[in-house]
């Protein structure tokens, strides 16, 4: 259960950032239609974020505390602390695009789409370090872990780059 709310999590903030990328672009156009393409928008990124992600958070973390419970010596292993250290900030960030949500609802202090597009691999990089600690817990080597998470948030930020030329 616990795998099952991180994969819904995950799949409802890269759903919940992609609707936001085309909120923001939507904010930008001057048509009559765009106006009623904000609100649909918004209305898509408050059920997102409601019905997929709130849920999934909370059985992530439900499940996630239990199998804390029930294997107590995890919490003596760093992985465990560099994983949980990870949650709090994907945690952290899911609460944030709850602000963005009411930015963009009131079309106020918006990013540009493409800064979306850049808030839309946060989860990426969160999630591979979270996976990768899973794994392989206590025989991780943390310095090629950050080492390996740098070089990969480069690649996907050059991605990014070469994408929106």
């Amino acid at each position: 259960m616990h795998l099952i709310g991180m994969v819904s999590w995950m799949a409802g903030l890269f759903y919940l950032v992609r609707i936001m990328v085309y909120h923001a672009m939507s904010l930008q156009k001057t048509d009559p239609t765009s106006s009623e393409m904000a609100k649909q928008y918004s209305m898509m990124e408050w059920k997102a974020y409601k019905i997929i992600i709130q849920p999934a958070v909370i059985i992530t973390w439900s499940f996630g505390v239990t199998m804390l419970c029930l294997q107590p010596i995890w919490m003596e292993q760093g992985w465990m602390h560099v994983k949980l250290t990870l949650l709090i900030l994907l945690t952290g960030y899911t609460h944030y695009l709850k602000g963005q949500i009411k930015k963009l609802e009131i079309g106020k202090d918006v990013f540009s789409h493409l800064i979306y597009r850049i808030l839309n691999e946060v989860p990426t990089v969160i999630m591979v370090g979270i996976i990768f600690l899973a794994v392989f817990k206590e025989r991780i080597n943390f310095a090629f872990l950050l080492l390996g998470l740098a070089a990969f948030t480069f690649l996907i930020g050059w991605g990014i780059k070469k994408a929106n030329k």
